[in-house]
């Protein structure tokens, strides 16, 4: 699996604290393996978010991403349910 980072994405990262950075890290290696882990809870998006999908950190963080081919997507936003707005 081939994933590109947003600009967006990475500077959202480098806010976060280091214990959910880990976190993070650890589901994008789950992700690369099978993005429909049922850890991940990969969930299509609706309204204006449609065609993208996100994933889960923990509780409140996500991941959202969109797919450019079958083998390569794009991590697209990361935080809390405020990256959804």
């Amino acid at each position: 699996m081939i994933i590109d980072y947003s600009p967006e994405l990475v500077r959202r990262f480098k806010r976060l604290s280091p214990e959910i950075k880990l976190k993070a890290l650890e589901r994008e290696k789950i992700f690369r393996v099978n993005y429909r882990d049922p850890r991940l809870r990969t969930h299509k998006l609706t309204g204006k978010l449609s065609g993208r999908f996100a994933f889960w950190i923990d509780f409140k963080h996500r991941i959202i991403f969109s797919f450019v081919s079958t083998k390569h997507v794009r991590f697209l936003s990361i935080g809390t349910h405020d990256i959804y707005k």
